[in-house]
């Protein structure tokens, strides 16, 4: 421990270095408000950052190429690709985090320069705040963590809340969580929860949309459609309402997409486009994509019986055939485009082309950080399917979604009315048959009489102008890191 000491008094010798770290144990791409974070300390705190984080997608190019951000990929955990007798079960749940940990503490330590503060992503608890909080202890710096959800939790949706793992990680995250020098949460619930049972003064710091979500223009719309035209409209082995009326269809210049039309240099919107309803999902089990799916189908169906569809052969083919000719219905055809990754991705997909349905598609893809803003600020509607494993956090995607303009139909649970203000910028539903009411009520005269989707596009238009996380940033967060290094330096 002698050793220990002298590196602490050695890197504690210089007091104040201009530096924060962000620390992330998860895919630094798809932690969107981690990088806000160091964005936010290099712009407006004026400090040089170094984030640790693992590969894989890619950041924003805001993060990228900001001369003030450096980023430092760790090497992941690789899962074994062979049988292990299960006997061997609990040995490997142990060496994962303790190979995990040596190798943040290695990073934080050894390769990056000695920060002024760590701020790092909470869950992962185990072994994130121990290796950080050994990591400040070393380098006589503070550490804040900010509190995404409970780790405890989403571990909990796999092993039970009664499980003795789960018992442990809570006491872990507690206890370690109570060692930090300041903390930030995401909602007035979750702030509420940590100091009546946790002990933990946090400062809520509400997601925020920054300045790259906004609503995009026609022309932005126009480019975007053209450089997706094959991944909407020709999807390999898919035959749909979106498909059947473009396949085979040559055009090269690309003046003519699903939803626009070039004419010169006049971009327009098509009238009898189908409606584009956006949901980014990360394809796990607290998101229930089912209930989407039954929606759609419950939607597929109702409009057929309001016009008086059969399910013949011939029917189909007329109501294809009137799509081609470019003609308007009082319902419109619904295109779902779903982004994200995750490990039930392959299991929906197999669903989806199993339902044939009419009037609605769905389209799955990853797209670069660039083009996901784009789309919000192209779609019509956001769906999101976010439950949350506590209750008490509030999905990013929403907040994304509201920063282009875009109303949204979300799940309702305990704290979402924090975010999601129903007849206002959104609606609420608790099942698949009240997300089909409502998309039937919003869709109903699209593209031009759809006045309750028009009033909440205005509302969601409302809240993104008057939020930003630049300005959340500066009023709440700046102000806890500054009187934590403050207080460390004295």
């Amino acid at each position: 421990m002698s050793i220990l000491t002298q590196m602490k008094g050695q890197k504690g010798e210089q007091q104040k270095r201009g530096r924060a770290a962000v620390v992330v144990l998860g895919d630094l791409g798809r932690s969107p408000r981690m990088q806000y974070h160091a964005l936010s300390l290099a712009r407006q705190a004026s400090l040089e950052v170094d984030i640790v984080a693992y590969g894989g997608s890619d950041p924003h190019l805001a993060v990228l190429e900001h001369p003030s951000i450096r980023i430092h990929k760790m090497a992941q955990w690789q899962k074994v690709r062979w049988g292990l007798p299960k006997i061997l079960y609990p040995f490997m749940l142990l060496l994962k985090p303790l190979i995990q940990f040596l190798i943040l503490l290695w990073v934080l330590c050894v390769r990056i320069p000695s920060p002024d503060v760590f701020v790092v992503q909470n869950p992962p608890s185990i072994p994130t705040l121990l290796a950080v909080k050994w990591a400040s202890w070393l380098r006589n710096s503070s550490f804040i963590i900010d509190w995404h959800n409970f780790g405890y939790t989403l571990l909990a949706m796999s092993l039970g809340r009664s499980n003795p793992f789960v018992r442990v990680y809570r006491w872990f995250e507690k206890h370690y969580g109570k060692t930090a020098n300041g903390a930030l949460c995401v909602t007035r619930a979750m702030q509420h929860e940590l100091a009546q049972n946790w002990g933990i003064k946090a400062t809520v710091l509400y997601d925020q949309p920054p300045e790259f979500f906004h609503p995009a223009s026609l022309e932005e719309k126009h480019k975007l459609f053209c450089r997706l035209f094959k991944d909407l409209s020709q999807p390999h082995g898919v035959r749909d309402c979106i498909s059947n009326g473009t396949t085979g269809k040559e055009n090269p210049l690309l003046s003519d997409t699903l939803f626009t039309t070039q004419v010169g240099t006049a971009i327009f919107l098509k009238p009898n486009r189908p409606a584009l309803v956006v949901s980014s999902t990360s394809w796990t089990p607290d998101e229930d994509f089912g209930i989407l799916l039954e929606a759609a189908v419950m939607y597929d169906r109702r409009v057929a019986a309001i016009l008086n569809e059969d399910d013949s052969i011939e029917e189909e083919q007329n109501l294809s055939k009137a799509i081609s000719e470019g003609k308007q219905f009082l319902y419109p055809r619904l295109l779902f485009i779903i982004t994200g990754k995750g490990p039930e991705k392959e299991k929906y997909e197999e669903k989806i082309k199993r339902l044939n349905l009419k009037r609605v598609a769905f389209r799955t893809m990853w797209l670069a950080a660039e083009d996901y803003p784009l789309l919000l600020g192209s779609a019509d509607l956001g769906v999101c399917l976010h439950t949350s494993s506590s209750g008490l956090d509030l999905p990013m995607k929403v907040v994304d979604m509201f920063g282009c303009g875009l109303p949204v139909c979300a799940v309702s649970y305990s704290c979402i009315q924090e975010l999601v203000k129903a007849d206002q910028n959104g609606l609420l539903f608790s099942s698949s048959s009240e997300l089909a009411d409502e998309l039937l009520m919003l869709f109903k005269g699209f593209p031009d009489e759809c006045h309750a989707l028009k009033s909440l596009k205005n509302g969601a238009l409302e809240w993104g102008s008057t939020s930003r996380w630049a300005t959340e940033w500066e009023e709440h967060a700046k102000p806890l890191i500054s009187e934590v290094i403050n207080r460390n330096s004295n």
